[in-house]
């Protein structure tokens, strides 16, 4: 039984995909959103804003144990989703990153959600792909929708606490291709 399942959405795909653990979606049409639930698992958004084409992926764990094409693992999530976009026509000069997700969800636990946000941007820095936001870490999980023609991506927190300042720093509105709440 195979854990890693792709969605190569071509021109077939309905306006909202929700990817799921495990998973990677990739779109190029205007009228497809990605969606995600996360807590410490991180999602990836890739994309390529020349080409108008990228994907997310959702991945559970920052080390894979044995099987290193498990894309439940961040390495092979990251470069299953890569590829999947390189077979596509986007060019890796061109690919940005977005990366959100990674909370600590249980005290007392390992902080499996930070390990994981480690593993994207090593991931991204050897590749040489720039991160151009983030929304990692804290303790609460994240509603994410990325559009993924364009870049941009949104994130609503789920839970009770305040939502992250961090996000959000500057008094002007978002711009292109940046995280927006919603």
């Amino acid at each position: 039984m195979s854990h890693s399942a792709a969605r190569d959405l071509g021109h077939t795909s309905p306006s909202v995909i929700h990817v799921i653990q495990g998973e990677f979606a990739i779109s190029e049409r205007s009228d497809v959103v990605l969606s995600t639930v996360l807590g410490s698992c991180v999602a990836a958004c890739l994309f390529d804003p020349q080409k108008c084409i990228g994907g997310i992926n959702h991945f559970l764990l920052p080390n894979a144990r044995g099987d290193s094409s498990d894309i439940r693992f961040a390495a092979a999530a990251m470069e299953q989703l890569l590829n999947a976009l390189l077979k596509h026509g986007a060019l890796k000069s061109n690919i940005r990153a977005k990366l959100f997700g990674g909370a600590k969800m249980i005290k007392g636990l390992p902080d499996i959600g930070h390990n994981n946000g480690v593993a994207a941007r090593e991931f991204l820095h050897n590749e040489g792909i720039p991160c151009l936001a983030d929304s990692l870490g804290g303790t609460r999980a994240r509603r994410l929708r990325f559009f993924p023609q364009t870049g941009r991506a949104q994130v609503k927190f789920l839970g009770d606490e305040v939502i992250d300042p961090a996000l959000h720093a500057t008094a002007s509105p978002p711009q292109v291709g940046e995280a927006e709440l919603f």
